[in-house]
């Protein structure tokens, strides 16, 4: 991978105006999960700015899978960016635990008030960044934005009016190795809203994950619904799934990280399933 590959047409015009947004806000800390929207940022603010005035920050807590961060981990490094992981402490949160459809505010809360406490001053960063793209700027369920917005964190990639579709293009021509990255919100997001975030079932749900992306199934959820683990793939892999002989080391799999009951839901991968309805205007 390359921060510094050729591009060309609308790439290069995405690029140029990314550059031109976080001109002279170096040293730039960036808000980085390791998702294809982040690590394009990443790339393209070290690609603009030097790989020396550019500083990854990825948050650790129980709802960033140990895979996500090892996979983070080696995308910044591959792109020559010091990373810097700092703990964040969103489950001491009762507003977070309590898991209303604002808990991603209180995450993103917690996470960017760290930074600022923490990082900011001792690492002489003159501005943070974060990976918000054009599409996920309309949708009404992302409140984490309005703490982004608390903070004056830049929103780069948003305000260049880059779209998931071109941060998947970006990456290609940057060669990042997570350019085709399936979305992998955070943990709690696997559980209803007003159900309890706890360490206990994000772990859960980790394992579990884990197990199944081990019998070869990439892009997946299990939502956390008490005894039943109700899994979602793309609708091309519901089939495999269902079929014996591996439906039973499904089955068998997802059982033994905690669950009773192991549903395969019929319509798919669903994006914000449980937070779309109850922030959606009517």
């Amino acid at each position: 991978m390359t921060a510094t590959a050729s591009l060309t047409g609308e790439l290069a015009l995405a690029a140029e105006q990314v550059a031109a947004l976080v001109h002279g806000q170096d040293p730039l800390g960036v808000a980085y999960s390791g998702g294809v929207d982040s690590a394009v940022l990443l790339a393209l603010a070290a690609r603009s700015l030097g790989t020396g005035r550019v500083c990854a920050i990825i948050g650790v807590s129980p709802s960033l899978p140990r895979s996500e961060l090892d996979s983070a981990l080696a995308v910044s490094a591959g792109l020559g960016v010091r990373t810097v992981t700092l703990s964040t402490h969103e489950g001491d949160r009762p507003e977070y635990r309590a898991n209303g459809p604002d808990r991603c505010f209180h995450c993103k809360y917690e996470l960017f008030e760290r930074i600022s406490a923490d990082l900011v001053q001792r690492e002489g960063l003159a501005a943070i960044a974060y990976g918000e793209n054009a599409d996920d700027a309309r949708r009404t369920d992302r409140p984490g934005a309005r703490a982004a917005a608390h903070f004056s964190v830049l929103r780069p990639l948003a305000d260049a009016g880059v779209g998931k579709a071109l941060v998947r293009r970006l990456a290609h021509a940057l060669a990042l190795p997570n350019a085709d990255k399936p979305a992998a919100p955070c943990l709690a997001s696997r559980i209803p809203h007003f159900a309890e975030v706890t360490p206990e079932k994000l772990g859960q749900v980790e394992r579990a994950e884990q197990a199944l992306r081990e019998l070869g199934f990439r892009d997946l959820r299990i939502r956390h619904h008490g005894e039943v683990a109700r899994i979602e793939l793309p609708p091309h892999e519901i089939g495999r799934a269902v079929t014996p002989p591996l439906r039973d080391l499904v089955r068998n799999v997802v059982r033994a990280n905690g669950f009773q009951f192991v549903a395969v839901d019929l319509a798919g991968i669903q994006s914000g399933a449980f937070t779309l309805p109850l922030v959606s205007v009517r």
